[in-house]
């Protein structure tokens, strides 16, 4: 199982120049992948501009966005902003994508909440068609250049629902868990894997988990990273959430032993602290 780690775009009081440390130690460490998360309604970097300066400070390492809110932007920006960042980045980007679940992301955009998910398939759709050298609509032309990846930047789609899982197969290279424990992981791997197979699509369907994570005498500030963060979604969820952070190098080590039996190909431990000495931390733990 390959290691990823996150970057702090979205943690409170995080600066330019920590996150561009902390992609420069990513990518000497050995991690596979540098990875962000976002919402437009949160405080924070946005994820693909992060990835952008990330790529051109980094030789290796891949990066993804896990996830970017798809349909809080038009398909037109999405994929223009993703080659954009394909094309600096030498081919490193994955994007990972999903509909969202903060009504407010939507409402600064000034898009329609309720519809989130219908207009998410037709992105899925658009965005193929603009990697293709297709224009959007008629009478206009292509959005941005070629990808130097082939057949256009990768695509992991997130999400719990039969329809996310849908979407990964028709769309995607894979599917990406989000935050849930590995014993929450393990049937929906099997199911992600067995409708790539009933599809008929070619090789496997990649499957990539998260797992929050602080190294040392952090644990204050990365419960109040995260219950500020899930405060949305309730404050039993969101305690829940920031209960279950990886806090020690043991509890780290078991969960990546624990992600790879249930069949994960990559985990991404995303940070809940913004100081770059976390990567090094963790380096000595799993790499």
């Amino acid at each position: 199982m390959d290691i990823g780690v996150g970057i702090p775009n979205t943690v409170p009081g995080a600066t330019g120049p920590q996150l561009l440390e902390w992609a420069r130690r990513a990518d000497q460490a050995g991690f596979s992948t540098l990875a962000t998360i976002g919402a437009v309604s949160y405080p924070g970097y946005e994820e693909l501009t992060v990835l952008a300066a990330a790529g051109a400070l980094t030789q290796r390492i891949r990066l993804l966005s896990n996830v970017l809110i798809a349909p809080a932007r038009s398909a037109a920006e999405l994929a223009k902003q993703a080659v954009t960042v394909d094309q600096l980045t030498g081919g490193r980007l994955t994007l990972g994508l999903g509909i969202g679940w903060r009504s407010t992301d939507f409402q600064l955009t000034g898009r329609s909440f309720g519809d989130r998910a219908q207009r998410f398939e037709e992105q899925l759709r658009q965005l193929r068609t603009a990697w293709s050298g297709e224009p959007l609509a008629e009478g206009t032309r292509p959005v941005g250049p070629a990808p130097v990846q082939s057949s256009g930047v990768p695509l992991l789609i997130g999400g719990h629902s039969d329809a996310s899982i849908r979407r990964a197969v028709e769309f995607g290279v894979g599917w990406t868990a989000g935050g849930l424990p590995p014993q929450a992981v393990a049937p929906l791997v099997d199911k992600v894997r067995s409708a790539w197979s009933e599809s008929g699509r070619d090789g496997e369907a990649r499957v990539v988990a998260l797992a929050y994570f602080s190294m040392g005498d952090t644990e204050e500030e990365s419960r109040r990273y995260l219950l500020d963060y899930y405060n949305p979604m309730g404050s039993e969820i969101a305690e829940m959430i920031a209960g279950s952070a990886l806090r020690s190098a043991d509890a780290i080590s078991g969960a990546v032993e624990a992600f790879a039996q249930v069949g994960v190909d990559e985990l991404i431990l995303d940070p809940t602290v913004s100081d770059p000495d976390q990567v090094d931390a963790l380096a000595g733990v799993v790499l």
